[in-house]
């Protein structure tokens, strides 16, 4: 009788764990679910994709277009090397997103650096920011922002430059979440874990130069 008790507290016992194990097994799996996250596709792309790729287009000029303010400005060496990272980083990916949406067929927005590639001056590039409709996206500098940092004097700019390329940076990061929660397209979603990862540290640099 002893030995018919034990094991059937012992079959009771493997019986509840392995409910409990399958409980947490569709815990895990509704967790997924609940994170949104869309399944990537080597081939195939979605609404979201083609929005990341528009929008960190743009997003992406305007950086650009906010480093060659400081061509010619008295800047530490680290924030001089900061403004060069981000241009070789970043050059590249835009021509890397034109690409997709050349190949998806759809349209390549005009940026920032179609009016200064085009032989335009940062006055001209300035007075048609607010028509082109951008500086709604999450980090974007108005139009007034950017003429302001033009045109501050070499003592302010430095610290000016890095508060507004943070804020900038951190709307990337942003945008770079929402792809990779929603987007569909692997090379997509891998480039936004790049940008958070690179603009994150970034940010990080930032923040400590200035408080030096």
């Amino acid at each position: 009788m002893h030995k018919t008790k034990t094991r059937t507290r012992a079959l009771t016992a493997l019986a509840l764990t392995l409910v409990l194990g399958a409980g947490l097994t569709a815990c895990g799996d509704d967790t997924s679910d609940a994170a949104g996250q869309a399944e990537v596709s080597t081939t195939e792309h979605n609404d979201a994709d083609v929005t990341f790729a528009s929008d960190m287009m743009t997003h992406h000029a305007q950086a650009l277009s906010m480093v060659d303010l400081t061509l010619n400005r008295p800047l530490d060496p680290e924030v001089q090397g900061l403004a060069e990272d981000i241009r070789e980083a970043q050059g590249p990916e835009i021509e890397t997103m034109a690409d997709w949406l050349t190949e998806w067929g759809e349209d390549v927005p005009e940026t920032m650096r179609d009016h200064v590639n085009g032989g335009h001056d940062m006055d001209d590039m300035s007075d048609n920011m607010d028509d082109m409709g951008h500086d709604d996206m999450p980090g974007m500098m108005t139009a007034d922002d950017i003429d302001d940092l033009e045109n501050s004097a070499d003592g302010e700019f430095q610290d000016m430059w890095l508060e507004m390329m943070i804020e900038h940076h951190e709307g990337a990061v942003e945008m770079a979440q929402t792809e990779q929660a929603e987007g569909k397209f692997k090379d997509a979603v891998d480039l936004a874990g790049q940008v958070i990862e690179t603009q994150t540290a970034q940010i990080d640099t930032m923040k400590e130069l200035l408080s030096s």
